[in-house]
């Protein structure tokens, strides 16, 4: 009853992230400045600026919404959204080719309601965080013996929440967004409280068969190719990645112009509106090559000071809850911005290979900045309706709640 009252006592304008808005403001102002500044080329005929901002305000609405929703609610409503998602997914891969559900690069992955298409794999991440984070409270609360047999528990049920979505995404030939459920799956694993002597054989076994697939793919593709029917034309994109030069005329053309971008910026840039080397679609996965050839070396380093920020200011909400439930989501979600983020960038500076994954709240769209505001909205919501003052001591120790 306390809690309550104290709840009700706290301003309006207390109970809401504004250090969160701030960042979030920033990289909005961001987003629409590069965006318009990569239509300064010529090669779009849209206003990809105005869109954007467009986006934003939805996605604004959109987390407003969901911050009015108490966390407990967004608990409740957790199974049926998943449930709802996982037959849009369905719909995806049974549902032939049509103005509905149109094939887009190979890929059928989204619904088109007229001039507005909707990814579910984009929502899936966030509502798979929702999800997860309840079934590691769930456990956890009714847990009161810690051991071998109630971690391999965990992780199954786990794995019985995230694998099927998981198939589903990687049947409609998005492996990207398969990646970034990985990297959920990771954090969640992280805080969920199960052992390091399980998580420690789990992420080195993950760790060394990825090492492997690299290696055969550099050394001897053909042992891939007749251990798995993957054919070695099919590696085309690591292999660019590997060395683009060879293969710049076809899968390593974006690499190299890439490179040639972020390189040329030097260390102050060439000045918004000053780009001048063309990378096709550059408002989008591409965003951080414009961002390096117009704002170099010191610009670029700026933003990703300001997600760094993000970041940890994300953990450190997290590290003050001491709701299971709330710790675990946003922990979650930190993990999808920081793969994100390392993926989107290290692609463009070939540290890694070239995936379909944005920078996010920077590269221009819609379905996936919705689905990422989804998750601030769900974010605001656990600062806004959180009564209970900060208790470092208490903060990893009350996991049953």
């Amino acid at each position: 009853m306390k809690s309550i009252k104290k709840l009700a006592n706290k301003s309006i304008f207390k109970r809401i992230d504004w250090v969160l808005i701030g960042l979030l403001t920033t990289l909005c102002v961001i987003s629409v400045i590069i965006i318009n500044s990569a239509m300064s080329g010529g090669q779009y005929s849209s206003d990809f600026g105005v869109r954007q901002i467009l986006y934003y305000i939805l996605g604004g609405l959109i987390a407003y919404a969901i911050m009015m929703v108490s966390p407990k609610r967004l608990k409740g409503m957790t199974y049926i959204l998943y449930g709802i998602l996982m037959i849009l997914l369905l719909g995806l891969l049974i549902l032939p080719s049509t103005p509905l559900t149109p094939t887009i690069n190979g890929a059928k992955s989204w619904y088109k309601l007229g001039p507005i298409s909707v990814q579910p794999s984009e929502f899936m991440k966030i509502v798979l965080i929702l999800a997860l984070a309840k079934v590691v409270s769930q456990h956890n609360k009714f847990t009161f013996n810690r051991s071998l047999e109630t971690d391999v528990k965990l992780i199954l049920k786990i794995l019985a929440v995230a694998v099927p979505p998981m198939l589903f995404i990687l049947l409609q030939n998005d492996l990207g967004t398969t990646l970034v459920i990985c990297a959920i799956l990771a954090g969640i694993f992280i805080v969920s409280g199960i052992s390091w002597k399980i998580l420690g054989p789990i992420f080195i076994t993950a760790i060394v068969i990825g090492a492997s697939l690299i290696l055969s793919i550099i050394f001897k593709p053909s042992l891939l190719e007749n251990i798995s029917g993957i054919k070695t034309y099919q590696l085309g994109r690591i292999n660019s990645w590997l060395d683009p030069y060879t293969f710049s005329s076809g899968d390593g053309y974006h690499l190299t112009e890439s490179l040639k971008a972020i390189g040329s910026g030097q260390l102050v840039g060439k000045g918004i509106n000053s780009g001048e080397v063309y990378i096709p679609e550059n408002h989008t996965d591409f965003i951080f090559s414009v961002i390096g050839e117009e704002l170099g070396f010191i610009g670029s380093v700026l933003i990703l000071l300001v997600f760094l920020g993000l970041l940890l200011h994300l953990v450190r909400l997290a590290l003050k809850n001491n709701s299971a439930f709330n710790k675990t989501f946003i922990i979650g979600y930190t993990a999808l911005l920081l793969f994100h983020i390392l993926q989107n960038v290290g692609m463009t500076i070939q540290l890694l290979p070239i995936t379909g994954i944005p920078l996010p709240f920077v590269s221009y769209g819609g379905s996936a900045l919705w689905s990422l505001m989804t998750g601030i909205g769900v974010i605001l919501s656990i600062y806004y309706h959180e009564s209970k003052p900060y208790e470092p001591n208490k903060a990893f120790s009350r996991l049953k709640k």
